[in-house]
């Protein structure tokens, strides 16, 4: 990687991921790509390069992957499964059709592509604990079924065309630094905020429910490693199930309670927000991650809990 676009880099992971990529290649090897109306801010408009980028305008891609000469373009563009159900259409759009112009920029131009999916690429259908890499993927969302789609176009154009593309299958993401923005596993992050205000926490997922969770530095650690990785070493390329920790309310509620004692936390279940939950895996199995490019995380819930607090609690003082 020798100059890298960031498609979506204000967004939940973007912005961490722009930052990160800078302070490994160059702040000036690394374009912040934005849409008008959410432009780069503070650190990461100042601290390199920006463009307009589009997704659904491939002229546009096309130009700015030429002005700056990018050879790896790290595609966050996406609704969030929250979002995605309320819109589907668009979801559609953005996340599918703005991958399309994507790939065929990356076709033109030898750049290689990171695109993520997610857990919700799988269904009620898929094996529920230790969810195998290749595995049936039926899910029932229109964000899930983006993100199979995004799986299977990246691979379409791997094996077509010879893109590098790649991706992994992220669960999901809590930091301290981007306030969540419609996912079903946002209650993960938000719970941290009341735990740090002093307030109850009204959950929105019943008690028992597991998911697999991941904090933003293993989740940035992901997408680089692999964009990194030896491509000879690769028998997967896009879909790379990755894990850290998997839990439900009551385990996360009671790691806080080590640290916050007096914290309460009481149900509220949100029913969209629980069927899509409903219908994703409890665990996944990243053996292949980890034997193809060396895949592990760095923190436990413990340690992730522990940071998250310290790190709120030092922003919102």
């Amino acid at each position: 990687m020798k100059n890298i676009l960031v498609i979506g880099s204000t967004g939940q992971i973007g912005s961490e991921l722009t930052r990160e990529l800078r302070k490994r290649y160059g702040a000036e090897h690394v374009v912040a790509g934005y849409i008008p109306g959410a432009e780069p801010t503070g650190e990461l408009r100042d601290g390199g390069p920006s463009a307009i980028a589009d997704v659904t305008n491939g002229e546009q891609i096309a130009e700015t992957v030429k002005k700056y000469e990018i050879d790896t373009i790290y595609n966050l563009a996406a609704l969030l499964s929250v979002v995605a159900e309320r819109k589907p259409l668009l979801a559609w759009k953005i996340g599918i059709d703005g991958l399309l112009n994507i790939l065929e920029v990356a076709r033109e131009n030898g750049c290689a592509v990171f695109t993520p999916s997610s857990i919700g690429s799988f269904g009620p259908e898929t094996p529920r604990m230790m969810t195998p890499q290749d595995t049936v993927q039926r899910p029932r969302t229109i964000y899930g079924v983006s993100k199979v789609t995004t799986e299977l176009l990246s691979d379409y154009y791997h094996h077509k065309y010879g893109v590098d593309t790649r991706s992994v299958r992220f669960p999901g993401i809590i930091s301290y630094l981007t306030p969540p923005g419609g996912g079903t596993t946002d209650y993960a992050v938000d719970i941290f905020y009341s735990a740090v205000r002093g307030e109850k926490f009204v959950c929105p997922i019943k008690e028992g429910t597991l998911m697999d969770m991941m904090y933003m530095p293993d989740a940035l650690h992901a997408a680089i490693s692999l964009m990194e990785a030896d491509p000879t070493r690769l028998v997967h390329h896009n879909g790379f199930n990755v894990a850290a920790m998997s839990f439900a309310p009551e385990t996360i509620f009671a790691e806080i309670k080590k640290f916050k004692p007096e914290f309460e936390m009481e149900y509220e279940v949100d029913p969209l927000k629980q069927s899509i939950a409903d219908s994703w895996p409890d665990r996944l199995d990243d053996s292949a991650a980890r034997e193809e490019w060396d895949w592990q995380p760095k923190f436990d819930i413990t340690a992730m809990t522990q940071d998250m607090l310290e790190q709120l609690s030092l922003r919102m003082c």
